[in-house]
Parts: structure tokens; sequence; C-alpha cells
């Protein structure tokens, strides 16, 4: 009989030659549990989506409430519907002023692809800066301004007239001219082996897109909703994007992205031509229904305020001659092994006794870590336990 890892492999298209082929049957809270009962911790929440852990009661329970109601109505844009319209008033609510219009996506790349349109369309220019280590996503445009050719090379041509820049480097800011239309940055670059800028050099590229009438777009797909330690990562730096992009977390499990700006920039989409960005599966009632009750889960069991606690257990707990640093920002870490090799093993060791982890794109001797906010001090020493465990297997033979 076929299994369905059999099947899995004929029939998914593949994007690696070496797929995890882990098989769960549900998941609940941290934990994803296989055939067999066992199991798992979830550290990277899916990469960085289930920050409220898996099947949230209160998401799912509005889920189930929109289905019976409505799945799909229309293009986005062009209907009242009472899920995004609820959604888009409570991100603004919690949002500065001047983020006040969001445009819903079916995705992060989107949201990247609609923004980059926007701040071309808004200012009249066409060229765009980006950071080195750069991760924006693997749509064309995305691509384009992804800081790593390793993953871009075989799909050129690409956009034309991107710049890169050194992210966390002042000196590299007299790039930005009035000739560029934006700076696409992450606020915490993910990636790259999570890389949290200094506070000055955040607040010069505000004032340099400023200075030449750049639109700063912040990319925190990865990096919103308390992944950090405050609601929003740029809340760190006191300073505001032109444009603000969400994803990931944004939908409680479901899938869904957002560009957020003010009125006046949004408008651009409006004429000249009309429908400047267009969507049909963007801002789904289902995923929006999901994505208010994870905002209001969040906020009303105000998880944040416990974020930069569970951080500090994190690092009195992994310290190893064998990790070099441990870098982040709240839950949003990574701990830096001596190469890609030693962090695999430990990654798949991990993996056996019950702890999921991962590498980064743009970094793979280091080791993801970014649980589900709901974990608890108890659990984080269970999965440190199993990752020095790991680590010792490998260092102390």
């Amino acid at each position: 009989m076929t299994t369905l890892r059999q099947l899995f492999l004929a029939n998914n298209a593949q994007t690696t030659n070496f797929p995890l082929l882990l098989e769960f049957e549900r998941a609940e809270g941290i934990y994803m549990y296989n055939a067999e009962g066992k199991p798992f911790i979830d550290l990277i929440s899916g990469i960085g989506v289930s920050s409220l852990g898996h099947s949230n009661p209160y998401v799912i329970n509005a889920i189930k409430e929109q289905v019976d109601k409505y799945i799909h109505l229309m293009v986005y844009g062009e209907y009242v519907q009472t899920p995004q319209v609820r959604f888009a008033e409570k991100l603004v609510s919690v949002l500065p002023d001047t983020l006040q219009s969001v445009y819903f996506t079916n995705s992060g790349a989107e949201a990247v692809e609609g923004a980059l349109k926007l701040a071309k369309r808004f200012t009249g220019r066409q060229q765009i800066v980006a950071c080195h280590h750069s991760y924006h996503g693997s749509t064309q445009g995305a691509l384009s301004v992804m800081g790593n050719e390793e993953f871009k090379q075989a799909y050129r041509p690409l956009l034309p007239g991107v710049n890169f820049i050194r992210f966390n480097n002042p000196e590299d800011l007299d790039l930005i001219t009035e000739q560029t239309a934006c700076v696409i940055i992450e606020t915490i670059q993910g990636e790259a082996g999570i890389r949290v800028p200094d506070l000055a050099y955040m607040k010069a590229l505000r004032a340099r897109c400023t200075q030449t009438g750049t639109l700063l777009i912040l990319d925190e797909i990865q990096a919103a909703f308390g992944r950090t330690g405050k609601l929003f990562a740029f809340e760190h730096f006191d300073i505001v994007p032109d444009i603000l992009l969400l994803a990931k977390a944004l939908g409680g499990g479901m899938p869904i992205g957002a560009f957020i700006s003010s009125n006046q920039i949004m408008d651009a989409l409006k004429e000249n031509p009309i429908l400047g960005h267009i969507t049909t599966f963007g801002g789904h009632p289902v995923c929006c229904a999901a994505g208010l009750a994870a905002l209001e889960f969040l906020l009303d069991n105000d998880l944040v305020s416990a974020v930069a606690e569970k951080e500090a257990l994190f690092r009195e707990l992994l310290v190893h001659p064998a990790i070099h640093q441990v870098r982040g920002k709240g839950l949003m870490m990574a701990a830096e092994l001596e190469d890609f090799d030693l962090n695999k093993k430990i990654i798949d060791r991990c993996i056996e006794n019950g702890v999921i982890t991962d590498w980064f794109l743009h970094c793979s001797n280091s080791m993801r870590l970014a649980p589900p906010l709901i974990i608890t001090p108890d659990e984080i020493r269970k999965a440190c336990d199993v990752i020095i465990e790991a680590i010792d297997f490998y260092t102390n033979k």
C-alpha cells in the first residue's frame, strides 16, 4: 500500500531533495503530535505564524462562525465585508495615526509586491534601496529586493534599479537620494540570523528618508504582534514607517498579509490607472475573522508583556562553549554555532528528541528560536534541555 509519505514525494512539488518528511496528526498549544502521539515542541511557530500556539480555541471559533455566514463573495475592495472592515479597524486602532489604511493580501510576499508598486506610483520614482542579507519573499519583485545572490541568480532578469546597502551601517545611507522611491528594510533582519539594528541607525534611516522624500517600508512580516516584546518592532526605535508590511502571525494561523499606509499614499492606487493593485483572495473573510480573533486574544491576554522575561530565560539557559552568541529581541532569537554542519546535526537530534527548530536561509550556522508566545517557563526549560543535550552529544565526543 502506498504510504502518505510516498504520495507526498510523488505528487507534491518539492523545494529540496531533502525535505524533513515529518508527519503530524494534530497540533495544540506549543505541541505538534505525530501518528503515534509523540509530542514535538514547536520552537519555530511554523516560521513565525503560530504565535498564539496551535489550535487556539478563540481563533477556531471565529473561523467556524464566519464559515457559517459566507466564505467568499468578491475580489478584495469591492464589497463591504464585515470581517475585513472590523479587522482593519482593529489594526488601525493599535497603530500610529499615519498608518490608517489597510490593504489585505494573500501573503507576505504579495504585501511586499503591493508596497513596492505603491511606493513607485506615489513618488513617481523608479529606484529602490534594499539591504544585503535581507529576505522579503520569493516572488519576482520580492526576490529583486532579496539581499542574497545565491537565491536569486537563477531567476534574473529581475526588477531594475535596485541598490543594496549594508544593514545597520550608517555610512551607506547617502545612497538614498531624491531618485529613491523607497527603502525596504526588515525592522529586525530575520533570515540573516536575527540582526537587531542600533537605535541611532534606525533614527538616521528615518531622517534620511524624510529628507529625500523617500518612502520607508518596514517589513515586520516576522517581527510584529509581540514577537520582539513590543506589539510592533518599530516601537523599539521610536520611528514610524510610511508603509508597514505584515503577515505570518497576522492571521492566527490562516494565510493573510497586509501593507498599511496613510490614506494619502494609499489613494495612489485608485487612479491612473484604476485598480492599481488587485487580488482575488486577499483579505479573505475567513482569514480576516481569524486574524481579528488572534489580535484580540493577544491583546486581551497581555501576552506581549511576558516576552522579555521569556527571552531572558532562554538566554540564561542557552549557555554553552559551542554557542558563540545568542542574538535577538524578545522571542525572535538565533543561537550561533560554529558552522552549518554542526548546526544541522544538532537540529536533527533535537527533532529526534521532540523539539522542532531550524536554521536560517542567509545564516546557516545559526539555530532559529521563535516559539509561540504562550510558551511557559517550564516548557522553555524542557526545550533548552533538549538543545543542550544535542550540543553535548556532538561536541563532547
